[in-house]
């Protein structure tokens, strides 16, 4: 059986998570066009969670994809957490706001979410997938028990392969070139920073895996290529950034069609983990700060303050602009227009 059936996927065209940008809207419109569409749980609760699922379903009966953080708890570091909070403290001072006193960790992982896991196994999603590591052999017991099929996001060999050993079904290689956070299971390791092409060929070749292609895939020429290098099918995300049903501010789709789109970079100074992004006032003065940002979701805190307060004064270059290379590709159009789009492309290349 392929991928496509095991999925039940009429196109091999996978729309990535993007916690806080894929809607629901955006997950169902890509099912109902033959693809997975998928949403990003990872940043809410599991009341939050289960209404994004119940709104999917509201809208197809096709199968889409939860996608979790499974990332280790953030370490709290009060003086590391200080010294960040006082690197920022001008930029609060510009845009007319007070720091935020202290820094929390502003939501949890899948590794110690019991509830999360048991609203899970209750409304058994069809495709339920993993950033940043693995949930540990109770937890994909439990799932697989529910009948969904589990995808991992992998950026070497190493991570696809335990992956594998853990008993994944699929494994999403993610590409230097992808937007949004780095799925590397250790932050802090060095970074292989393989392409899509050379990852999802070493995927192929030596995990023992379905291979989904991510990184810098905007079109259906660059899907056919992913296939013809082996991969089962291709996730795309910075694609669907411009389509009304994304929850993209108007900053964010500004800066998406202008220069910044050209020279995307990655960067720890947003979260507290790399992630690749428009290079914004953030990421400027992310690589001129002298000091290491706390924990990610630690650090975010204090980004998503900072971005609050900087967007309530009309400035909207502080935002978690996430972007992959493919971005000077974006097109806007509603998104079953793109997946029809794509689907042509396909057919044509």
């Amino acid at each position: 059986m392929t991928l496509l059936n095991m999925l039940g996927m009429a196109y091999p065209i996978i729309q990535a998570p993007m916690a806080g940008i894929s809607t629901p809207e955006m997950a169902a419109a890509v099912s109902e066009a033959g693809g997975l569409g998928s949403i990003g749980v990872g940043a809410t609760n599991t009341d939050g969670a289960r209404a994004m699922i119940d709104a999917v379903r509201a809208q197809t009966d096709r199968p889409f994809n939860v996608n979790l953080f499974v990332h280790a708890p953030a370490r709290q570091q009060p003086e590391v957490e200080r010294r960040w909070i006082d690197a920022l403290a001008p930029l609060f001072t510009r845009y007319g706001a007070k720091p935020p006193k202290a820094l929390r960790e502003i939501y949890g992982s899948f590794a110690q979410d019991d509830a999360m896991l048991a609203m899970l196994v209750e409304t058994r999603p069809s495709v339920v997938s993993f950033h940043f590591g693995l949930p540990d052999v109770d937890r994909i017991t439990a799932l697989k028990g529910a009948g969904c099929m589990l995808i991992a996001t992998a950026t070497n060999l190493d991570e696809a392969l335990t992956a594998k050993h853990a008993g994944i079904d699929a494994v999403v290689a993610q590409g230097i070139e992808a937007g949004g956070h780095r799925g590397m299971f250790d932050p802090d390791a060095p970074d292989e920073a393989l392409d899509m092409a050379t990852l999802t060929r070493l995927l192929v070749a030596k995990s023992g895996l379905p291979v989904i292609a991510a990184g810098g895939i905007m079109d259906g020429r660059r899907i056919r290529a992913s296939l013809d290098i082996g991969a089962a099918a291709a996730q795309l995300g910075t694609a669907f950034i411009a389509c009304p049903e994304s929850s993209a501010d108007d900053a964010y789709r500004a800066a998406l069609f202008s220069s910044a789109a050209h020279d995307t970079v990655l960067t720890r100074a947003i979260s507290g983990r790399p992630a690749r992004c428009l290079a914004n006032a953030f990421t400027i003065w992310g690589d001129r700060v002298d000091r290491a940002p706390p924990d990610y979701p630690i650090a975010y805190d204090a980004g998503k303050a900072l971005n609050q307060a900087a967007k309530a004064a009309g400035e909207g270059g502080y935002g978690a602009q996430w972007a992959g290379k493919g971005a000077p590709h974006a097109r806007t159009m509603p998104t079953a227009e793109l997946m029809r789009r794509l689907i042509e492309e396909l057919h044509a290349a």
